[in-house]
């Protein structure tokens, strides 16, 4: 995929699928700086790569793993065994992520494998130029953006960017944006419309950086900014929630003519920690907190405030990137042939319109 700069992840933050391993498995594998990619073995619960309630299915789909290299080292035919240990894991797999808790969405959201917006521009962009700084401050590397090719269309992609170990997460300071962040992100959205370029945002962040820096160059004005110049961006803005979508930092590229979660993503005003905090005085009570905050892509859905859910491969998008990155593209796609051709100024006011018919309110008694 042609690039510039630094617009690839770097080695720490590669991940892979294991080819012999049908369905969309991941293993788990980490790549040195020549290139090489060693999967990690039974180690894996070992590197917080999983979650309590994954780790039945993991198990599983270890021994069809450990069955098939057995057999190709001793020459013996597995075929139906694997088979039938295949079946029994689709079957578990269907059975755990059917049924899931809030909080457990919440840990999905969360996932230390879940695609990056670099993952998906790796898996869904045919060239991608990344664009640095905000020509004021610096440049902050919790958002990344630039131009890039989706199928046959340009656009302006723009999305928040997490790390994939302590090392990179510090570097993208876990995919929390400074006001220059926000502020890069307006630029190429204004360029974008100098050029009719639409706009494509990848959101998952667990907020806006609170820290006093961030405050003292005006976190709050680069969000509103935000806000208010993508309400009124002359071109189509498409917003897809990929995992975390935490409050104003959310927000700040959130403002769309479509709004899409995944499936297992979330979209919240506050962290469920810190509502538990503030609630109860008790962070335990995160659990209870998710369940009342209406946070998941379902409750946003009957809520009004996006218009469709994309579906996850079964287990979570963790398990399969180019599954999950060819879902999103379809849905880009089919957004943009449904917006192509609108004037300008019909779909500001139909954007403006969705976002102001949003929420609900009583009144009762007399004045």
């Amino acid at each position: 995929m042609p690039h510039s700069g630094s617009c690839g992840p770097r080695p720490d933050e590669i991940i892979t699928r294991d080819p012999a391993l049908r369905g969309g498995v991941l293993i788990a594998a980490v790549a040195g700086p020549s290139g090489r990619v060693a999967r990690l073995g039974m180690d894996w619960k070992k590197k917080g790569l999983w979650l309590d309630f994954e780790m039945p299915l993991v198990e599983l789909e270890e021994q069809i793993h450990t069955l098939r290299e057995s057999a190709t080292v001793r020459g013996v035919d597995v075929a139906s065994e694997v088979a039938q240990l295949q079946d029994k894991a689709r079957k578990l797999g269907q059975e755990i992520f059917a049924k899931l808790e809030p909080w457990q969405r919440v840990q999905l959201a969360r996932h230390p494998r879940r695609p990056t917006t670099m993952d998906y521009i790796q898996n869904m962009c045919s060239d991608f130029v990344e664009l640095h700084g905000d020509r004021m401050f610096r440049d902050d590397e919790a958002i990344v953006g630039g131009l890039a090719t989706i199928g046959d269309r340009p656009v302006m992609l723009i999305g928040h960017q997490k790390g994939r170990d302590t090392k990179s997460n510090i570097r993208r300071n876990f995919g929390m944006a400074h006001p220059e962040g926000y502020r890069k992100a307006l630029r190429l959205m204004e360029m974008a419309a100098r050029f009719e370029r639409p706009v494509l945002t990848l959101i998952d962040t667990p907020g806006a950086y609170p820290g006093v820096g961030a405050e003292e160059r005006g976190q709050a004005e680069a969000i509103a900014r935000n806000l208010r110049e993508m309400a009124d961006l002359p071109v189509p803005i498409i917003c897809v929630i990929t995992g975390e979508g935490g409050s104003g930092g959310a927000l700040a590229l959130g403002v769309g003519d479509r709004v899409f979660m995944l499936e297992n993503s979330i979209y919240s005003v506050i962290s469920p920690e810190g509502c538990a905090a503030i609630l109860w005085r008790d962070p335990a009570k995160s659990k209870e907190a998710a369940k009342n905050m209406k946070l998941t892509a379902a409750d946003a859905l009957k809520l009004g405030t996006i218009d469709a859910i994309l579906d996850e491969p079964v287990g979570g998008a963790h398990r399969d990137h180019m599954a999950i990155a060819l879902e999103i593209k379809a849905a880009v796609l089919d957004s943009l042939s449904q917006l192509e051709g609108i004037e300008p100024g019909q779909l500001i006011d139909q954007r403006l319109q969705k976002f102001l018919k949003m929420g609900i309110y009583e009144e009762s008694g007399k004045r």
